[in-house]
């Protein structure tokens, strides 16, 4: 998979309000076929002038990122390294804090396309060797009011895009 929106899995998305714009659903899919290690990947800006080539090197990112947190005695101090935000505001004003954080592995073993004149689906079982598996992450965040799930792609975007139109850092 390599355009963004096949990076945030396949279905519909519904996206909640949001001061911040972040996508408020908790089920996005990345690759993990690239390593790099250490955080310093985090700040890295997107050269790709495709967007396939953009879609890749979040990829790269969000990959480090997940081995960077398992790999942390203290997950904590990593969220705070890597400038994962503790608190936001909430669509009605009030603070969301953030409480959870999961990692979700999925196997894409098929596919299914609409045929040709049916109301079928084509649907495409993958031999063992083309089955591919990708994993996601969201940080949860709940106020009194709202729960906002923000995927990781999410914040990795959201922060390349500010970056790379406002960045004066030599990185």
């Amino acid at each position: 998979m390599t355009k963004l929106h096949e990076l945030h899995e396949h279905g519909h998305h519904e996206h909640g309000p949001s001061d911040h714009g972040h996508h408020d659903h908790g089920h996005h899919g990345m690759g993990h076929n690239h390593g790099h290690d250490g955080v310093e990947h985090l700040h890295s800006h997107v050269h790709g002038e495709s967007d396939r080539e953009r879609a890749e090197e979040l990829k790269v990112l969000a990959t480090s990122f997940l081995e960077s947190f398992r790999a942390a005695e203290d997950k904590t101090s990593y969220l705070r390294l890597a400038g994962i935000p503790f608190q936001r505001k909430g669509s009605d004003g009030l603070t969301l804090c953030l409480v959870d954080t999961a990692i979700v592995a999925n196997w894409q073993i098929g596919t299914a396309s609409p045929a040709f004149a049916s109301r079928e689906l084509l649907y495409l079982p993958f031999p063992g060797k083309m089955i591919s598996s990708r994993e996601s992450m969201k940080f949860t965040y709940v106020s009194l009011t709202q729960r906002e799930d923000i995927d990781l792609l999410s914040i990795l975007a959201d922060r390349i895009e500010t970056t790379s139109s406002g960045d004066t850092h030599d990185h």
